[in-house]
Order: structure tokens, then C-alpha cells, then sequence
């Protein structure tokens, strides 16, 4: 899905499936940097949340280990965080 750039197929086959708010330009601002926090899981895999301003929640998005391919993105409702770098 080029929009999103490098994606999982799982992203493909599943998120925006389900997802279909999601905005690549979201998904863009999190991948330059523009996120609130980070956190490395036991696989390797990075979660960031960033806050939607528009939305008034906060978007967590799962990237593989390079931090340029996108697994998973939802908004997580458990995540409480500044609104520093408000997307």
C-alpha cells in the first residue's frame, strides 16, 4: 500500500481493513520523529504514540525494527501521555 509506504502484510490484509480512518500522514509524522513515546517490545518491534489533535486521542503505531515498515496502528485508549507533538 503505497500511501502508507512500507507496510507488513498484515497491515494490508488487516488494519486499514478495519481501520480505514487511519491517515498515511499520520503514520508519516511518526516515522520522522513526531511521536510522545517510544517503546522497544521483546520482538524488536518499536511502538510510538503520537497525538491526533483532531481526534483528541493518541494513536499508537507499531513499526518493525527498522522503524520505516508499519505492522499495527489503532488508538489506544489505555495510553495517558503530554500532548506534546501534537499531530
Amino acid at each position: 500500500m503505497k500511501r502508507f509506504g512500507k507496510t507488513t502484510r498484515y497491515f494490508v490484509d488487516n488494519v486499514i481493513k478495519k481501520r480505514p480512518y487511519i491517515k498515511p500522514e499520520w503514520i508519516e509524522e511518526a516515522r520522522k520523529g513526531n511521536f510522545i513515546a517510544k517503546e522497544i517490545q521483546s520482538d524488536g518491534r518499536i511502538r510510538i504514540w503520537i497525538y491526533i489533535k483532531e481526534e483528541k486521542r493518541y494513536l499508537r503505531i507499531v513499526f518493525l525494527e527498522d522503524m520505516e515498515t508499519v505492522h499495527n496502528a489503532f488508538f489506544d485508549r489505555s495510553f495517558k501521555g503530554g500532548e506534546e507533538n501534537e499531530i
